[in-house]
């Protein structure tokens, strides 16, 4: 009996999906059963077209699927139309307070726009001429509801920001959209504290079939935000909710994009790139396993195929997780055994492990490669 090793090609899943309609943001389809999209957000000023272009571009490479641009200012508003030709990943006019310029950003073909109606003035009056604007362009709403800028009548009715107020404040906007018969929308009902946005969007999910964006909105500094996100976006995805992501950091955007890829990954809700697995290390290791590990990564950086790494330090679970994965090396005595495809391919000293495995790496990435041409 032959036993698969690697990756798996069809990965499983935790939950079926959530069943909710579906929109195109753009080109990108989101909710039913299109995959769950990553998204970030830029910092530049989107009236400097070149600089907030530049970063489009950035994230783009980065595997960014759809963009959020802020319009905080005339100037901003006036810079949609280039900003939203020119991108290669739809665009998001990201509006507050000022209710004209939702209409701007739709007139300038923006591919959606994300309207916070807590503190957008008499927004309740204008729900009938936005929907009416939005239907005509074909462009969805995003309901994006924060924590931090609640409307003022719920925060009034329960005392603070709830898992029910956000709920409730979500449902009745997109109630008023869907009287004007306009339904493509999406939700958000984003706060702070993951337990309290976790439950938020558990009870927005089961009132309504809205596609969902996922967000711990002001997560914090890279590292304390990554935890935040991860935990929030695990409890949630794990159970089928969730239509498109967005980490939320005090970091370059990019940065937000490589994180919640690599949750995605984790939960094998997107085909997995490159994967290292390797140890923390303990009082068995042999080898230097966090230096190891750190120059195997950077040597296989941008590797565009599904590869599991691993990168053992000792003889315990060494030889088990190397034989498992698609290549990997367990070190002890001063040697390290390479693994390919779960067999010892060779035995190398220990200053040759690190340029091995990156040669044979490059040679499954070939192999790959021909396979692929010769299909």
């Amino acid at each position: 009996m032959s036993v698969a090793l690697g990756v798996p090609t069809v990965p499983p899943r935790l939950a079926r999906r959530r069943t909710s309609r579906q929109i195109h943001v753009g080109t990108v389809p989101v909710g039913g059963d299109a995959p769950v999209s990553v998204q970030s957000m830029t910092t530049t000023r989107t009236s400097d077209i070149g600089a907030t272009l530049q970063q489009i571009a950035e994230l783009t490479a980065s595997g960014c699927q759809i963009v959020r641009v802020a319009c905080p200012t005339q100037d901003d508003a006036d810079a949609l139309a280039t900003i939203a030709r020119k991108s290669q990943i739809p665009v998001i006019a990201d509006i507050h307070f000022q209710p004209k310029y939702v209409f701007a950003a739709i007139e300038a073909g923006c591919a959606a726009v994300r309207v916070n109606p807590g503190n957008i003035k008499q927004f309740d009056d204008k729900v009938k001429e936005i929907a009416r604007a939005a239907k005509d362009h074909g462009t969805p709403i995003r309901i994006g509801v924060n924590a931090g800028s609640l409307d003022r009548r719920l925060l009034e009715k329960y005392g603070r920001a709830t898992p029910e107020a956000l709920v409730e404040s979500a449902l009745w906007e997109a109630s008023l959209f869907e009287e004007h018969d306009f339904p493509d929308i999406k939700i958000s009902v984003k706060h702070n504290d993951p337990v309290v946005m976790v439950e938020a969007y558990k009870q927005l999910a089961a009132q309504c079939d809205y596609p969902l964006h996922l967000g711990v909105t002001e997560a914090g500094p890279a590292f304390q935000g990554t935890i935040k996100s991860a935990v929030a976006f695990g409890a949630l995805l794990s159970q089928g909710i969730g239509d498109t992501i967005r980490v939320s950091l005090s970091a370059p955007p990019a940065e937000e994009v490589k994180v919640g890829l690599q949750i995605l990954e984790s939960l094998n809700l997107k085909q997995r790139g490159l994967e290292i697995v390797s140890c923390p290390s303990c009082g068995r290791a042999q080898v230097d396993v966090y230096k190891l590990a750190e120059e195997v990564t950077a040597g296989l950086e941008g590797m565009d195929i599904p590869l599991r790494v691993a990168v053992m330090g000792c003889v315990v679970n060494g030889p088990g997780e190397a034989r498992d994965a698609d290549l990997g090396v367990a070190s002890g005595n001063g040697k390290g055994q390479i693994f390919v495809k779960g067999k010892v391919v060779r035995t190398v000293p220990e200053s040759k492990i690190v340029e091995t495995l990156i040669e044979e790496a490059f040679k499954l990435a070939e192999q790959d490669r021909a396979k692929a041409v010769g299909e």
